[in-house]
């Protein structure tokens, strides 16, 4: 059986991203790009994570965060913060101004998130993100060193 689901997971992904970067732009939220979301949206969750942690959650290789974290630091979003629990750690931390962007970026997230379901029953998305999790449970064992 000929199977195409990595091709069109990496496909929606990149129609994804496409769009979402234009929603932004359209939105006159110049201060990042759907990329730095990611890192955005982790730490709207949980603010002063480590980067190893920042990592994890967002899937980004360490070095890429580096560079993604400099590049935000540059730009008033985030600031690096030594660890008061482990001297060799620092923090990532947002910014007011990275917290000011929170409510839009999750409006324009609802906006995409509808895009992706658009005729969707709600028992259809729940099998999906069921199979996803476990493709990417399976991925993310076969990882592991």
């Amino acid at each position: 059986m000929k199977t195409q689901g990595g091709y069109l997971i990496s496909r929606i992904k990149q129609v994804g991203m496409r769009l979402f970067d234009r929603m932004l732009t359209e939105a006159d939220i110049d201060a990042f790009n759907g990329a730095q979301g990611r890192i955005l949206y982790v730490l709207w969750q949980q603010d002063g994570i480590t980067i190893s942690r920042l990592s994890s959650q967002t899937s980004l290789a360490n070095t890429t965060l580096t560079s993604m974290l400099d590049r935000m630091e540059r730009s008033g979003l985030v600031s690096r913060k030594p660890s008061p629990t482990d001297r060799r750690a620092q923090l990532i931390c947002l910014t007011d101004k990275a917290r000011s962007l929170q409510q839009e970026y999750d409006r324009l997230s609802d906006e995409m998130n509808a895009l992706y379901y658009r005729g969707f029953e709600p028992e259809e998305i729940r099998q999906l993100e069921n199979y996803l999790q476990r493709i990417l449970d399976n991925l993310e064992g076969r990882e592991e060193p």
